[in-house]
């Protein structure tokens, strides 16, 4: 075991390491500079139970009917050897009806085990890729990625491989596509998710000298059309969120560099060691001397999301505002600050000049409305 491994395994404590999925690593995608949710994922400390004893719980995650929904809605596509599904490939990736070939990578001889189920899948696709054998839809495929120094192991819902030599990852959600346009925040969770599912891929053909090119950036969405339960199918691009947690991924591996950097000592144990349940306060000191970056889209994909929410908001930072107010209030941290420039209550620096103006624009105008009566008000 290397030093920050063992460093890694103090910051966890007694619990057991919980192992990355694609929810996971999609989740670093979408907030690659927060410092704490780095930490506490290389570390597998289990952020849910741990927002929980800090007094913060949420209940991040997807609810029993939409698990089931899914569920549902995925068995259905699959059902009767592919029908549906093999329909909607054919008319997304222009498949011809004889390039149609279906292995189960589920099981191998009885052991449902990942390594085992890896290897398997690792023989298939690479003899496919190299033209030694024949196949286009690989159900229950198993990948895996090292994250950190650590195994983690996925699968995707499908990889539907395209005879004039590329891979898909197929993505299978039960939220409806309208007139070919869906839910944005979904679409970009799965996307992000699938591009778990490419880099997984890509890794590991390249150990048989197979090139990234041999995978395709574009995910094949399959999910209800309009107000419908019948398929429908979209290709969705890939490439930004394959780069974003590509990046991610090579920060995992330095984060050695980051653990340096924290105060010695720290831990994030649920047991105080001696009388069983460590203190609440004593919990959220150790939290609160990570860095944090809360944004307000972390209520959709991070279980410390109210921790870190109520953290920005007790030192007013303008974070709690959204990326879009921080990106206009450039080099204005706080909410105070902001308050005080409005008002000419602060001396602006020269880099805060033409932002303090805006403000005090702002405050003026909205003094005027509020002064102006209601219309019709006599």
């Amino acid at each position: 075991m290397t030093a920050p491994d063992t460093r890694l395994d103090a910051l966890r404590g007694s619990t057991a390491r919980l192992p990355y999925n694609a929810r996971s690593l999609a989740a670093l995608e979408n907030n690659p500079r927060c410092s704490l949710r780095a930490v506490l994922d290389a570390s597998g400390s289990d952020k849910q139970a741990i927002a929980k004893a800090a007094g913060y719980e949420t209940h991040y995650g997807q609810s029993v009917f939409a698990i089931t929904r899914g569920n549902s809605f995925e068995a259905m596509v699959k059902d009767n050897g592919g029908t549906e599904l093999l329909r909607v490939l054919r008319e997304t990736l222009k498949l011809d009806p004889s390039e149609v070939a279906h292995a189960d990578l589920n099981e191998v001889s009885g052991d449902p085990t990942p390594s085992v189920r890896y290897t398997r899948t690792c023989h298939r696709l690479v003899a496919v890729a190299r033209g030694e054998e024949q196949g286009t839809l690989f159900d229950h495929p198993m990948l895996m990625l090292t994250v950190g120094g650590h195994r983690a192991f996925l699968e995707p819902d499908l990889v539907a491989f395209r005879v004039r030599g590329k891979f898909h990852i197929v993505e299978i959600k039960s939220f409806p596509i309208i007139d070919r346009q869906a839910n944005p925040d979904l679409v970009r969770s799965a996307t992000t998710q699938a591009a778990a599912y490419i880099i997984a891929l890509r890794a590991m053909l390249a150990e048989h000298g197979i090139a990234p090119t041999a995978v395709s950036d574009e995910v094949v969405l399959v999910a209800p059309k309009n107000f419908s339960n019948r398929p429908t199918g979209e290709k969705i691009d890939a490439r930004k969120q394959v780069r974003n947690l590509t990046r991610q991924l090579q920060r995992l591996e330095k984060i050695s560099d980051l653990v340096d950097k924290l105060p010695a000592g720290l831990t994030f144990d649920l047991s105080d060691g001696v009388s069983g349940e460590r203190a609440k306060e004593d919990l959220q000191k150790a939290l609160s001397s990570v860095e944090s970056d809360y944004r307000p889209s972390c209520l959709n994909h991070c279980e410390m999301a109210f921790f870190c929410r109520s953290k920005a908001r007790a030192c007013g930072s303008v974070d709690v505002l959204g990326p879009a107010v921080r990106e206009q209030l450039g080099g204005i941290d706080t909410v105070t600050m902001a308050l005080g420039l409005a008002r000419g209550e602060l001396t602006p620096t020269a880099d805060q000049a033409e932002m303090a103006a805006a403000l005090r624009h702002a405050a003026r105008l909205r003094a005027e409305l509020a002064e102006t009566p209601a219309a019709g008000a006599r």
